[in-house]
């Protein structure tokens, strides 16, 4: 695996939530650094606290969305949300507002302690939602600073293979989240990792690099790395439910 088998960047926010730089501005550093796509992600409604979008937000970015991929064919940007998994296991938006996304990484954000009985229950009933195409940073943990809540990782990868959900390999630095040392479990299980930079700014795309790293410590494949593939096969898969 190598950082030039990436075609797309997937899990990038912008100014519509707690990103650093404009949806547009994203899209045009990712094309002018060679990428064919850019998968928007921005924090959901009940992430207040990084200016969540609204349902009318959601319309409003769509809207942009639309018009940026006519002006800059044959790049893509698709649709997404990065949605707070709730302390039942729901994502924080009804199904029609699910269904307009291309796709949907469902991550924890809130109420961090948890035991594993209470965290398995909430993310196995995340990934069993039929909108979830990723499940990202897996077990929240951040380095050197915070532990990620306990997960029976052979039974959430299980369950990413039984519903078809890709797992995010978060490549900011201070995650690198799934650890590399699961990676040759997915691989064995055939789920999807996607090497994620979790982009906040234009200059967080270059974090890809990082999670390469990580995913070549775990012998991930280019054929099992979600991102490395064309616009054609990432649009059937995020097709999928």
């Amino acid at each position: 695996m190598q950082l030039n088998h990436l075609r797309g960047v997937i899990h990038a926010h912008s100014t519509y939530s707690d990103g650093r730089h404009t949806l547009q501005k994203m899209a045009e550093h990712c094309r002018q650094a060679g990428y064919d796509y850019l998968g928007i992600s921005d924090h959901s409604k009940a992430a207040f606290y990084a200016n969540g979008l609204s349902v009318e937000r959601v319309a409003e970015q769509h809207r942009e969305i639309d018009e940026l991929n006519q002006q800059l064919a044959p790049f893509r940007i698709f649709k997404g949300i990065e949605a707070d998994i709730l302390n039942d296991g729901a994502l924080d938006y009804d199904s029609e507002t699910l269904s307009r996304f291309d796709f949907v990484i469902a991550s924890v954000h809130s109420n961090l302690k948890m035991t594993e009985e209470k965290a398995m229950n909430r993310l196995l009933r995340a990934i069993e939602n039929p909108y979830t195409r990723l499940l990202g940073h897996p077990t929240g943990r951040l380095l050197l600073s915070r532990e990620g809540y306990p997960i029976d990782h052979r039974r959430i990868i299980d369950a990413c293979a039984a519903n078809n959900v890709a797992i995010e390999l978060n490549a900011n630095p201070y995650r690198l989240d799934i650890d590399w040392r699961w990676i040759d479990y997915c691989t064995e299980k055939g789920v999807w990792i996607s090497i994620n930079p979790d982009a906040h700014s234009i200059e967080g795309i270059s974090d890809m690099q990082y999670g390469v790293i990580a995913a070549r410590k775990g012998l991930l494949t280019r054929a099992l790395t979600l991102n490395a593939q064309s616009i054609a096969d990432i649009a059937a898969f995020f097709a999928r439910q």
